[in-house]
């Protein structure tokens, strides 16, 4: 298969568009105060419909049965955090270690929380740990949502941001958009 030289120009280009990017919204967070980091995690999504229908499937095999009819079963998604896959970078250059979802993991001091236990008062540090996922256009992939939508459902992060790209008069300007806003809170049952 012959590979069009437009098609690898361009896609090139958006990679090395992407990269800068990213490091633009990293020095950005970091002049905000926010201590930030590459996330090296990842979530695996799998659709609940397909992995219940393939265990009955497995059950029923090892029975000696078949299955008349069809298997219903709740539309839906398991999530699972995951140390995410390294990446070859290429012949004669090291290995990137694992593209997260999302890009960074950020956090700050926010301020001490007193509580009241047995009488006495206790300090306690509280932290803002929230994530940011760079996109260019601005917009998440469906997978990308759920994606989102488990990490906040599960307390991984209090609060992840959308961070896009936006040209005002030739300068290039990082707008973040908060992705329950954006999206929306989806109610999953537990």
């Amino acid at each position: 298969m012959v590979k069009d030289p437009n098609k690898v120009a361009m896609g090139k280009k958006a990679k090395a568009a992407g990269s800068d990017f990213e490091l633009r919204v990293r020095k950005d967070m970091t002049e905000k105060d926010w201590v930030v980091d590459k996330f090296g995690n990842n979530v695996e999504i799998t659709d609940v419909k397909e992995e219940c229908i393939k265990q009955v499937n497995e059950g029923v095999e090892k029975a000696g049965f078949k299955i008349c009819g069809e298997i219903k079963v709740e539309p839906g998604y398991i999530g699972k955090l995951i140390i995410a896959k390294n990446k070859w970078a290429g012949p004669g250059r090291p290995m990137m270690m694992g593209a997260g979802f999302p890009d960074f993991v950020c956090f700050r001091f926010n301020d001490t929380i007193f509580i009241e236990a047995d009488g006495y008062e206790k300090g306690a540090d509280h932290y803002d740990v929230i994530g940011v996922e760079c996109k260019c256009d601005g917009y998440l992939s469906k997978l990308e949502r759920e994606k989102c939508q488990w990490l906040l459902d599960n307390n991984v992060f209090s609060k992840i941001l959308v961070a896009s790209k936006h040209k005002i008069k030739n300068r290039i300007h990082i707008e973040y958009e908060d992705f329950e806003i954006k999206y929306g809170k989806k109610q999953n049952a537990k």
